[in-house]
C-alpha cells in the first residue's frame, strides 16, 4: 500500500483544515488506518485511528471533539477533518495503515503500522 497525504498549510487559530490521505496499491478497505503528528525533537504522537470498515473511532484525548477521522473506501481514501486548531496542532501529520485481524482493531501506537504516507505540514498561527 502507498500511502500520499495532502491538504496540510498554514491556518489561523480556530480555524479549520481538512487532510486527506490517498492509497494505492492492495485493497485498502480491509486496512485499519491511523493518523499521527510530529514535530522537531518529539516523538510521534498519536492522533486518531479507525478500524476497517469505520465502525470503531479513537481519538487521542487533546484532539476528541476537534478532530474527526473518516474513510472513504470507494474512494481508498481517508479524511481528518480539524477544527478549532490551537498553536500547539502545528505539526508534521502522517497517515498510516495496516492490515490487522481484528475486525474492530485501530491501533493506537506508530511502531503497529506498516504502511506510512509522507506526511503534511500544518500551521496554526496564533
Amino acid at each position: 500500500v502507498q500511502l500520499q497525504a495532502s491538504g496540510g498549510g498554514l491556518v489561523q487559530a480556530g480555524g479549520s483544515l481538512r487532510l486527506s490521505c490517498a492509497a494505492s496499491g492492495r485493497t485498502f478497505g480491509s486496512y485499519a488506518v491511523g493518523w499521527f503528528r510530529q514535530t522537531p525533537g518529539k516523538e510521534r504522537e498519536f492522533v486518531a485511528s479507525m478500524n476497517w470498515s469505520g465502525s470503531n473511532t479513537i481519538y487521542a484525548d487533546s484532539m476528541k471533539g476537534r478532530f474527526t477521522i473518516s474513510r472513504d473506501n470507494a474512494k481508498n481514501t481517508v479524511y481528518l477533518q480539524m477544527s478549532s486548531l490551537k498553536p500547539e496542532d502545528t505539526a508534521v501529520y502522517y497517515c498510516a495503515a495496516v492490515s490487522v485481524p481484528g475486525r474492530w482493531a485501530a491501533p493506537v501506537t506508530s511502531y503497529e503500522y506498516t504502511y506510512w504516507g509522507q506526511g503534511t505540514l500544518v500551521t496554526v498561527s496564533s
